[in-house]
């Protein structure tokens, strides 16, 4: 006999409405998952989402023998940004296979590394930023490092400088906001209020998209060049199993989803900044571990794999501040057949179609892998310990077929961007009683974490 799955408790007609704040989707989730556990199931409108946040049935959905990424909701809304990329293809596409084998080359660990020198040039202007503020200056770090991270993107992967860490904010991070805000609020409103009311602002950021897209390729046609990066790849690249390339609208479709995928990292590292504000012991480990390895000289990318600690740190980052807050699977569809799909060997059922989404939130602090699951731990990430635990809590890229291409990309800068900041920076927060609260749409990050900084002291 199965278990019930857990329900708040909704209103007539409405289901849970009220138990989802739309404009903060994920603390809403993470709220919920702290209550009820490794699984639970809200209703709205009639509508059923099964939510998982326990480690061992997370690991259960990501066997891709029996399940698979969901493409609804939000993602198929952002398709009208970027139509069937990586992202958001969906499975019986074709483009998908064709855009993966083409991209994949240009994103493995040789590819990344070769583009570090420009991503220390990108880390280094911040730093100098940064240490130059004067000392009472009160700034949020993630607005820089939304910058840094659309100028690394920008240079390391489409050979373009833009010189965005000073000044005006760059206009994409403004449209990267609004597309991702309004794709995840579009499901849950009636479709006339979408085009009447909304309709503008999708469209208006859509194009600021397209257009920051298009200008890198019109400036790589107008000024040749000898580097085989993604952009040229993207351009003049084809598939080696079709022959086939890409469009010139999935040229855009593509670049325009890079820094969206990416716009995680720089939530990660500012709630890294906060984490080690709250835990100078793992500071002071770091700094030990970063000043034995690298010394008095420059940072090179032989380091990178030398920083123990330093990667024990971005995974405990990772692990607690869920910066990708999620991700939505389904029961791989069997033709005629609609039984119930079991999980937890039969503790549970749900229907053969249900749409279910892994909460990071829930599944990155099971107390049945984690002890102290609060408690920021690096040691707890490195070498044999890590190594031991479920791949249930290690998804913070994703999963099998459908994990972010970019991770890699996404490693290299974090590890790179935190070691530098812990080695040249020292921050205060602001106020020193902050608590993590965090929102956001296809990623999470601290709300109003605000700090100040100079020159390290040594």
């Amino acid at each position: 006999m199965t278990t019930p799955i857990p329900q708040p408790p909704g209103v007539p007609l409405l289901g849970n409405i009220f138990d989802i704040d739309t404009n903060n989707t994920w603390w809403s989730l993470k709220t919920l998952a702290e209550k009820y556990g490794e699984i639970f199931q809200i209703k709205v409108l009639g509508h059923r989402i099964v939510f998982v946040a326990g480690a061992a049935l997370a690991e259960e959905l990501c066997d891709e023998k029996r399940f698979r990424k969901y493409v609804g909701g939000p993602i198929v809304e952002i398709r009208y940004a970027v139509h069937d990329s990586l992202f958001t293809a969906f499975h019986d596409e074709a483009s998908w296979g064709i855009a993966h084998r083409i991209i994949a080359p240009q994103l493995t660990p040789a590819a990344v590394a070769s583009h570090f020198d420009d991503l220390i040039r990108c880390t280094d202007e911040l730093l100098t930023k940064w240490r130059g503020l004067d000392p009472e200056t009160r700034f949020r770090p993630l607005d820089d490092l939304n910058r840094l991270n659309v100028e690394a993107i920008t240079l390391t992967l489409f050979g373009k400088h833009l010189n965005s860490l000073n000044g005006p904010e760059h206009p994409i991070i403004r449209a990267m906001e609004d597309a991702t805000s309004e794709a995840m609020k579009r499901p849950n409103r009636p479709k006339l209020l979408n085009w009447l009311v909304h309709g503008s602002k999708f469209k208006k950021a859509t194009k600021a998209l397209r257009d920051f897209a298009a200008e890198l390729v019109k400036d790589r046609k107008e000024n040749p060049s000898d580097r085989q990066d993604l952009l040229w790849t993207l351009m003049n690249a084809t598939d080696p199993e079709t022959g086939t390339a890409l469009t010139d609208s999935q040229v855009i479709d593509e670049i325009v989803t890079m820094p969206i995928g990416s716009s995680t990292a720089p939530c990660a590292i500012a709630a890294s900044i906060l984490l080690l504000l709250q835990n100078p012991d793992a500071l002071v480990k770091a700094r030990d571990e970063i000043d034995a390895v690298v010394g008095d000289g420059p940072f090179t990318q032989e380091h990178v794999a030398q920083l123990h600690y330093v990667a024990g740190l971005v995974r405990e980052t990772l692990r607690l501040s869920c910066a990708a807050p999620g991700f939505n699977i389904e029961p791989i569809p069997k033709p005629g057949d609609e039984s119930p799909v079991l999980l937890a060997g039969g503790k549970y059922q749900v229907p053969h179609n249900q749409t279910m989404i892994i909460v990071l939130a829930g599944v990155n602090r099971d107390p049945a892998v984690f002890e102290e699951p609060l408690a920021f731990r690096p040691e707890r990430m490195m070498g044999d310990s890590f190594e031991r635990l479920p791949a249930g809590v290690k998804k913070w890229f994703g999963n099998g077929k459908r994990e972010c291409i970019g991770k890699h990309w996404a490693w290299e800068f974090l590890v790179v961007v935190t070691a530098k900041l812990i080695r040249e920076v020292d921050f205060e927060a602001v106020d020193p009683d902050y608590k993590l609260k965090q929102d956001g749409w296809f990623n999470v990050r601290p709300i109003d974490f605000q700090a100040r900084a100079k020159p390290r002291s040594r």
